[in-house]
């Protein structure tokens, strides 16, 4: 199989635990771009975490692009142009709010660049960390947020936020919910996750889904892995998802991404 595109998630997949790219993965993503293979970046992250990454890894130069926001827009990095967006109703954000507030996890969301919340939480600086961001702690979230957005996050402690997503998963059907973080549940336009959005991408660019490979490692990777024509997870992949792959590689702290590169792409 020749394959056209490969997909990578970021966090615990392509990034090592200390959030840089191996000199080994790297070269392999330099190498398969050379042979005229696309490689996209995809990632709960918010643009502005990606685009540094993204540049390393020179998808300016070849063309390629950055799903965003676990599927909510699409960056033509060729351009810096987003050429998709769907966003969360301001009235949906409102009341996952209140939903959060009345089972005690923090919440935020994102707004001209910067974190939106109301509360300081250890996970919260996670997101800060991982994300370069600035975080606004707003007394008044609702008064705040007073338009769309797109998406939310709930953070709180790995196994009480599992009760909390399957509640929410529910009483929300109307909306998109997947873990991306045990400490990180999030919450994205219905019809929006990560294989909806690249499947737009691909027939946009006259790619058929079997000529693509996905590579990643947590709940909100699923989609993706399961639609790719070869779906990858690497070796630290949330246990209870290691069997929805066809391969399994190396984990991101062994150049698992490269292991993919190396034998399905060079």
């Amino acid at each position: 199989m020749k394959y056209k595109m490969i997909v990578l998630d970021m966090d615990d997949t392509l990034l090592t635990d200390d959030h840089t790219i191996s000199d080994r993965n790297r070269k392999a993503i330099k190498a398969a771009q050379e042979k005229g293979v696309y490689v996209v970046l995809a990632s709960g992250r918010p643009t502005a975490a990606m685009t540094s990454y993204a540049k390393e890894l020179e998808l300016d130069k070849y063309n390629s692009y950055i799903i965003s926001f676990n599927g909510s827009q699409i960056i033509d990095m060729s351009t810096d142009n987003c050429i998709f967006e769907q966003t969360l109703d301001v009235k949906d954000i409102h009341e996952l709010f209140d939903y959060s507030e009345a089972n005690n996890t923090a919440f935020i969301t994102y707004e001209n660049g910067s974190i939106i919340g109301t509360k300081d939480s250890e996970y919260i600086d996670v997101e800060k960390n991982i994300t370069g961001m600035l975080y606004i702690k707003v007394p008044d979230f609702k008064a705040s947020i007073t338009k769309n957005c797109v998406k939310c996050l709930l953070l709180e402690e790995p196994s009480y936020l599992k009760t909390v997503e399957a509640k929410l998963k529910k009483i929300r059907t109307d909306l998109s919910i997947s873990m991306s973080k045990p400490f990180f549940l999030e919450v994205m336009p219905q019809g929006i996750d990560k294989a909806a959005t690249l499947n737009r991408l691909i027939k946009q660019l006259g790619i058929e889904q079997h000529e693509t490979i996905a590579v990643g490692n947590a709940g909100n990777d699923l989609t993706m892995v399961e639609f790719a024509g070869l779906g990858v997870w690497v070796d630290n992949v949330t246990p209870e998802l290691r069997d929805k792959a066809d391969v399994i590689v190396a984990s991101n702290n062994h150049d698992g991404v490269a292991e993919v590169i190396e034998k399905y792409i060079l």
